[in-house]
Order: structure tokens, then C-alpha cells, then sequence
């Protein structure tokens, strides 16, 4: 009998803990994304307000603080490609190479982009749902 309650006690103590450090990992991973979230808003900050657009079909084009649809932008580095223009990056006329390289990087950024903007949209809800989690710590 004795064996019997000490093991209930060990279980009941086991399982507390394991509790505890489940909600203390959710916890942290919730401030983890919180802390990303705001980094993104941060470094993000002049695309913010095109993520409207931000669909994965348009990209946030920095240097010129305007949004750049994906499929226009690959018909003008085919152009770029066709004319022989000079790439100011590689010192060189455009070529089928450079250009495929570049088509890939701005779909990155379309899809980072986007990504970038699903973050920030979720801080609202990511530090409610801190907020009550440390709420039921207490």
C-alpha cells in the first residue's frame, strides 16, 4: 500500500513537471516568434505598407520603394536578355544565366515578402495568446 501511494505521488509529481516544462517551451517559442515578428516589423518597415499586394505574385522592391509584379518583371530581364543591355552587377551584357539567377532571387523575395508580412499581421494575436498563457502561470 505504501509502495502503491508513493508511486502515485512520483507519477503525480512526473507529470506536473512535465506540464510545467511543456507550457515554460511554449512559452519561450511563443516569445521566440513574438521576438521575430518584431525584428521582421523593424527591418521590414518600408514594405509594411504594401502588403496588400505582398500576394506572392509581387515583390517589394526596395531601391525604389514600389511593388513589382512577378511575371512583368520576368518579361523585362527576357528583354534585358534579348537586347543585349549591359548589367551594371556583372560588368557585362544580360545574359540567359544572369537572368535566370535573378528570376530566382526575386521569387525568394516574393515569397519572403509575403511570408514577412504574415509575421507581422499575426504580433496581435502571438502576444495575446502570450498574454494568457502567462496569465494561467500564475
Amino acid at each position: 500500500m505504501r509502495r502503491s501511494i508513493l508511486w502515485g505521488i512520483s507519477i503525480a509529481l512526473l507529470s506536473a513537471s512535465s506540464l510545467h516544462a511543456q507550457r515554460l517551451t511554449e512559452l519561450n517559442d511563443l516569445k521566440a516568434k513574438i521576438s521575430e515578428a518584431e525584428l521582421v516589423r523593424t527591418n521590414f518597415a518600408a514594405g509594411l505598407p504594401h502588403c496588400s499586394e505582398l500576394n506572392g505574385a509581387n515583390f517589394y522592391f526596395s531601391q525604389r520603394d514600389r511593388v513589382l509584379n512577378l511575371q512583368g518583371y520576368r518579361r523585362s530581364l527576357d528583354s534585358l536578355v534579348a537586347a543585349a543591355a549591359f548589367n551594371p552587377e556583372t560588368r557585362r551584357a544580360w545574359n540567359k544565366q544572369d537572368a535566370e539567377t535573378r528570376w530566382a532571387e526575386v521569387q525568394k523575395q516574393a515569397t519572403t515578402d509575403q511570408e514577412n508580412c504574415a509575421a507581422v499581421a499575426s504580433l496581435p494575436s502571438l502576444r495575446q495568446k502570450l498574454k494568457e498563457l502567462e496569465q494561467q502561470q500564475h
